[in-house]
């Protein structure tokens, strides 16, 4: 396959990527597009069927869809988590599968900390109340009805020193924050101002305690009733990593005894999640529906990486490939 190819290029589920605000002109110079906002699992083959390119987000593409895609070369995912995809089966396939790294670390970093001061300086309570009258039917120049926290002198700990965990740990330290992270990196090689440590270290230590680490079979419900149980009561839970890394109900329930202070979200579980999620009935949870990596920067990053990640396929020298 080379760049004088004109290939059928389809687009599962371009909805969430470019609502509207972006231009998939970057794929149209390797061939015909077409992009579809969403596909359910019954329109997928009947949709790809013709494709030698397949971009998805969330679609799935398991060996049994491949083999019926015979003129199917390569699948770009349009996120870092490729588990959508069978990639031993696409191997077998001869089926090169690319992601993108890194492209929204910035911004999740950013939503981490939007979590982290809405909890500890109640921003979007305090602009309510402004709202309602409630400051100026207010005697004093000032008025304020719930504690507020200082981030300076906190101990933040970091589950997962990837390029996010690293990012927020970093922010964390400016803030005045002690810093400890359960990570594999070498204790001498964190910068100034991080220190290494175990779970039950971060447990224990924690005054807000942050996840950025990969979901995997060691980490799922990492965070459960036995961990929550070894957090500092009023601790507060930060989770912009995945939704299984938490057992929900067993947040919900620390949240409902006033053990856990607070959670703050961008991701669920099951996304979208049921409307009867126990945590939806708790107060200080604090839930964002999974926007962290998408601020028009981070897209616009996304889409430019989808967009070489194909040309250097097409040109001999794939990157990113999984």
């Amino acid at each position: 396959m080379n760049n004088e190819q004109k290939l059928n290029i389809v687009v599962l589920d371009g909805i969430c990527l470019n609502p509207g605000d972006l231009s998939w002109d970057g794929f149209k110079q390797h061939g015909q597009v077409t992009v579809y906002d969403r596909t359910a699992p019954t329109d997928v083959l009947e949709r790809a069927k013709d494709a030698d390119v397949i971009i998805t987000n969330k679609v799935v593409i398991d060996e049994a869809l491949m083999a019926q895609l015979p003129r199917l070369r390569y699948i770009g995912v349009l996120a870092t988590g490729y588990n959508i995809i069978d990639i031993e089966g696409a191997h077998r396939h001869h089926i090169t599968v690319t992601n993108i790294p890194a492209y929204s670390t910035d911004s999740v970093a950013q939503m981490t900390f939007a979590h982290i001061l809405n909890i500890t300086n109640r921003v979007d309570h305090y602009a309510q109340d402004s709202r309602e009258g409630k400051w100026a039917a207010c005697p004093d120049f000032c008025y304020w009805d719930t504690p507020l926290r200082e981030l300076a002198g906190k101990t933040l700990g970091v589950v997962g020193l990837g390029n996010i965990g690293m990012k927020v740990a970093r922010i964390a330290h400016e803030f005045g924050m002690d810093v400890f992270a359960l990570t594999s990196k070498n204790a001498a090689d964190l910068p100034d101002g991080i220190q290494k440590t175990t779970l039950d270290g971060l447990l224990a230590t924690s005054d807000i305690l942050s996840l950025h680490c990969p979901l995997t079979p060691d980490t799922h419900h990492l965070i459960n009733a036995d961990t929550l149980g070894k957090m500092k009561s009023g601790a507060i839970l930060i989770n912009l990593g995945r939704g299984p890394l938490v057992d929900e109900q067993a947040v919900a329930e620390a949240l409902h005894s006033g053990h856990l202070a607070a959670y703050g979200t961008d991701v669920m579980e099951k996304e979208p999640p049921a409307a009867d999620n126990p945590l939806f009935r708790e107060p200080h949870a604090y839930i964002t529906p999974h926007v962290a990596w998408a601020t028009l920067e981070a897209r616009q990053r996304l889409m430019q990486i989808a967009v070489d990640n194909l040309g250097a396929f097409l040109n001999g020298n794939p990157k990113n490939s999984l």
